[in-house]
């Protein structure tokens, strides 16, 4: 079995800070890239964030460059987001999500070989 499973979210004030957990059993790592999506009521699905150990490499959506760190914890098998300088606009479902592939300039769902539950993020203004 393949599991992700997604906890950390909460409610925030703006200006607070959050931080995502995923914890992934059944893959390893060095072979799936790990990251969030996320969707907001009325939304379309967003790419937030994921990482690549085996590429050593990370991608950040623009809207949360220089707020949001994705790492990893190859021991725990776990990958980790956190968030700092929430804004309202942050509030949505966010997802652990795993792929075969990673690319540098998007996080697409398209590759996404494995969904995890949702965690809710509430930024409240």
């Amino acid at each position: 079995d393949v599991q992700l499973q997604a906890s950390g979210g909460g409610l925030v004030q703006a200006g607070g800070s959050l931080r995502l957990s995923c914890a992934a059993s059944g893959i390893s790592l060095d072979n799936y890239a790990v990251g969030w999506f996320r969707q907001a009521p009325g939304k379309e699905r967003e790419g937030v964030s994921s990482i690549s150990v085996s590429d050593d490499a990370v991608y950040y959506a623009d809207s949360v460059k220089g707020r949001f760190t994705i790492s990893s914890d190859t021991a725990k098998n776990a990958v980790y987001l956190q968030m700092n300088s929430l804004k309202p606009e942050d509030t949505a479902v966010y997802y652990c999500a795993a792929s075969s592939v990673f690319m540098a300039d998007y996080w697409n769902d398209y590759d996404v070989n494995y969904w995890g539950q949702g965690t809710l993020v509430t930024v409240s203004s």
